[in-house]
């Protein structure tokens, strides 16, 4: 005979869960407890939004459902902002949540919540078990739900007294789901419209991506002389360096990438629901039909034609759609237009100087010297963000970690998870000074787990976003957006990790040589001229306009 917790965590096992992500709770003490005998590590975040946010961040990069195991009422809405980062970046992740005892459901107990209702926006399915006997088949069908179709995450409610029950009973087997592929009349008629086109542009999104059929991507590019953009933080998805890429379609899209996307006669969306950021707030396409012949392919049937009314629409994975379109010939003769790479690398190579003593651009341009190709790159959200996404070149798959619903805080877990998943690779976090203090106490997890994270703590002193927004719609009227922050040097050094300070460009350098040689977590503070809002725009040019 088993417990419930014992026979939850034989079904994680049986799955090839290797890594949980929580915050202990006495509400399900008993799956704690089955943890104690199993070979899964179970990594312990100090808040249920960094664990939530770390068990999104590694759905993302093994692309089966990430753990989060948080307790009732408070830790399951603290770990509510995890749980909306992976429904909009469409990561498969299960969070797991103890709940009070079945007796008590109904009297308002302690911390009690209904969690179908908490939850039904946020996550694809909301289940909870009262008896023991079903945790193998909900654990399956929660795999299935996660994984299949667009991913995203379910939520599965742990009653405690439930957990305690005993039963004999075998975990369900290792989960697989279905890939749907285009028909063979799909793939013909698109290489039909290929071969038509004069102007076609590929656009790169979404999930359910693997190492395989990025490589595959660029010979189709290659093939039928496709210009392609990746969709906002999705830019691991096309080598930056490669003749067909012609940049981030997201927010601050270079103004050439927009009129070559705009003037295009043949639009593929591959992967991507082309949502509010990649859109330019929906502004790029007509709605619902745009004036480009659209092609749409989407794991996902739900989301084909959510939007925009496509001229062919194909339910199907990107592997199954690039294995559809290898026998397909092209008789276009097309080749790429040189000024693809050279408008992305006019707009990306020579960052421009900003007000005060750190220069950004000077930094990114030192990161990209010495960093390796496969280093983890990993943000939450702020204007900060802009000078990773413009000027960093991603050039392999598993190298982003990066909320597309925009989440603060998300930065620091993600990069945890990150190092935790990958620890032969460097992993670099660049958060704001607001960001960071979303979630600045999961860098003791980083610490206590050995994860060798690199944080750049870029501080102005100001939610710098919020400040822009601010000072284009009120200029001078400054309310909410100044930030007395903390030494976060000093913060780090108390954690027993490496730390710096860079007050001047040239500073940064020999910092971040003996962050890496340090052997364990570090973080750089790095103070830069809160008249600096944007890679562009600064406080004084937004008042005179």
């Amino acid at each position: 005979m088993k417990t419930g917790g014992q026979i939850l965590v034989e079904c994680l096992e049986e799955q090839g869960v290797d890594r949980v992500f929580c915050v202990p709770g006495e509400s399900y003490l008993a799956v704690l407890d089955a943890l104690h005998d199993s070979e899964i590590d179970t990594v312990v975040a100090k808040q249920e939004g960094g664990a939530a946010m770390m068990a999104e961040a590694d759905g993302k990069l093994t692309g089966r459902p990430g753990i989060c195991m948080v307790t009732r009422g408070p830790g399951a809405t603290n770990a509510a902002s995890g749980v909306h980062v992976a429904k909009q970046d469409s990561t498969p992740m299960i969070l797991f949540v103890g709940q009070i005892g079945r007796r008590m459901r109904g009297r308002e107990a302690f911390q009690e919540v209904d969690y179908r209702q908490t939850f039904g926006d946020l996550a694809k399915w909301v289940e909870e078990i009262d008896h023991v006997d079903r945790i193998p088949e909900v654990i399956a069908h929660a795999y299935h739900v996660a994984m299949s179709g667009r991913p995203g995450p379910v939520v599965i409610a742990l009653p405690e007294d439930m957990l305690r029950d005993e039963v004999d009973l075998a975990p369900a087997p290792f989960v697989k789901v279905a890939d749907p592929a285009p028909t063979p009349e799909a793939a013909s008629t698109l290489a039909a419209l290929l071969n038509e086109a004069e102007k076609p542009f590929l656009v790169l999104g979404g999930t359910r991506w693997t190492a395989e059929d990025v490589a595959e991507v660029h010979q189709f590019a290659e093939k039928w002389g496709l210009p392609v953009g990746c969709s906002f933080r999705r830019q691991q998805l096309f080598r930056h360096d490669h003749p067909n890429y012609a940049g981030d379609v997201g927010l601050g899209i270079n103004p050439k990438l927009k009129s070559r996307l705009q003037e295009s006669d043949l639009v593929i969306l591959l992967g991507a629901r082309f949502s509010e950021n990649p859109s330019q707030g929906f502004s790029l396409f007509d709605i619902p039909k745009p004036k480009q012949t659209l092609a749409q392919i989407h794991s996902g049937a739900e989301e084909l034609g959510r939007i925009y009314v496509p001229d062919l629409a194909m339910n199907a994975t990107p592997g199954t759609f690039l294995a559809a379109m290898r026998g397909q010939e092209s008789s276009t003769g097309r080749s790429i237009d040189p000024a693809v790479q050279q408008d992305y690398l006019a707009w990306t190579s020579n960052p421009p100087a900003i007000p005060g003593d750190v220069q950004m651009g000077e930094v990114m341009t030192h990161l990209k010297a010495v960093l390796p190709e496969n280093a983890i790159m990993a943000n939450g959200a702020g204007n900060y963000a802009i000078w990773l996404h413009r000027f960093w070149p991603f050039r392999g798959f598993g190298t982003q970690l990066a909320p597309t619903s925009g989440s603060m805080g998300y930065g620091l877990p993600g990069a945890v998870a990150g190092a935790l998943r990958c620890p032969d690779q460097e992993v670099i976090c660049f958060a704001g000074d607001g960001c960071f203090q979303m979630t600045m106490q999961e860098f003791g997890t980083a610490v206590q787990y050995g994860a060798k994270v690199i944080v750049l703590v870029i501080d102005n002193g100001i939610y710098g976003t919020i400040r822009m927004h601010q000072e284009k719609n009120y200029p001078a009227r400054i309310s909410g957006t100044d930030i007395q922050n903390p030494d976060f040097a000093a913060i780090a050094a108390a954690y027993g990790a490496h730390s710096e300070t860079v007050l001047k460009t040239e500073e940064f350098g020999p910092a971040l040589e003996r962050a890496r040689a340090s052997d364990k977590a570090a973080l750089i503070h790095i103070k830069i001229d809160p008249e600096a809002l944007s890679p562009t725009a600064t406080i004084t040019s937004l008042r005179a306009s």
